[in-house]
């Protein structure tokens, strides 16, 4: 599909950015599935809005389910340049979640964003977060350090944030154990933040890719309680996307073009009794929402979250906030809440 480009200087470059992240990224996953899985490549899906008048973009989806629970790496370039009642110009982001089969490999999730207002002003979103179904201090320790290179300056700031955004308050915990998160982010030096941005996703690809490569040369076969604990953390992982993570409603909000794309992350298991069990620990009303997520995922336990399950859940999340918008209120949020959903209307 063709999409229409955004005639902004500075989104066309952010769009090289995440392209050449994506491509970068890609590459190392076939490359793991040729040593340890069955060697098939990631497939190109497009998409496009409104047809790619407005823009689109392009997922790759892990083909290879001896090596992928789940895995997909989407670049988006969402753009209004023929619409002057939006006040958002465009928005351009890579956005990626890996969760491999084997319950010892961690799951990875990464987002780069460039958001441009119409009158030209703009800012970043930059996160990386790493997520074990079982934790190893090892592989936490070397993506830590890596994350502080590549974070330079703005370590404290973005780990400071990570850390509120991805809390689970009804849960008492947090997503996963290494948690990044600038929101709003221009230093007023255009030319440096966006090599910035490129080195910073270049060295978090690279060292998860290396912790990847480490934990899949020496892991055995999984025993039940170690497959029971991975499930236990998907279901968390889903708990935490539809009702707590901003990004996502936003995106379900904005339009229903791309909801398996934007539903990407969700793993390919979870448990409905757990996620049942959680309902008595959220606040008013996002109670009617775990309802409804329940509803949408179907009959039985452990239950398989297909696309069509994700166009359920995703009518399920658009229908809670339409019936409860004051709920948008208790989802994360880093240093700021950005007003991402109003500016895309």
């Amino acid at each position: 599909m063709k999409c229409t480009p955004a005639k902004s200087k500075t989104a066309q470059e952010a769009n090289g950015v995440v392209g050449y992240l994506q491509h970068h990224f890609v590459e190392q996953l076939d490359e793991l599935s040729r040593v340890f899985g069955a060697s098939k490549h990631f497939e190109a899906i497009s998409w496009g809005r409104d047809g790619g008048k407005h823009g689109g973009g392009v997922r790759y989806v892990s083909t290879d389910d001896t090596l992928f629970n789940r895995a997909s790496v989407n670049v988006s370039q969402v753009h209004y340049d023929d619409d002057k009642s939006k006040r958002l110009g465009s928005a351009t982001a890579i956005s990626t979640i890996i969760h491999p089969l084997h319950p010892y490999a961690p799951s990875v999730h990464m987002h780069i964003s460039w958001t441009e207002m119409r009158d030209g002003k703009g800012y970043w979103r930059v996160m990386a977060d790493l997520n074990p179904a079982i934790e190893d201090e090892e592989a936490l320790n070397r993506f830590n350090v890596v994350l502080k290179e590549a974070a330079s300056d703005y370590f404290d700031e973005g780990t400071a944030q990570g850390e509120r955004y991805f809390n689970i308050p009804a849960l008492g915990r947090h997503r996963g154990v290494s948690h990044f998160y600038l929101e709003d982010f221009n230093s007023g030096n255009a030319e440096a933040d966006m090599a910035f941005v490129k080195r910073f996703g270049e060295m978090m690809i690279n060292v998860y890719c290396t912790i990847l490569f480490e934990v899949l040369e020496n892991v055995t076969e999984p025993t039940e309680k170690e497959m029971q604990e991975q499930l236990a953390y998907h279901t968390l992982y889903l708990f935490q996307v539809l009702t707590l993570d901003r990004g996502t409603t936003s995106g379900l909000l904005v339009h229903d073009q791309n909801d398996v794309g934007i539903l990407g992350s969700i793993p390919r298991y979870v448990s409905k009794l757990l996620l049942a069990s959680w309902k008595v620990l959220v606040q008013a009303p996002q109670d009617k929402l775990v309802d409804a997520l329940l509803a949408a995922l179907g009959e039985g336990d452990t239950v398989l979250v297909d696309e069509s399950s994700k166009q359920r859940l995703a009518n399920a999340v658009r229908e809670h906030y339409k019936t409860y918008p004051e709920a948008i209120s208790l989802q994360a949020s880093g240093n700021i809440v950005p007003p991402t959903v109003d500016n895309h209307k």
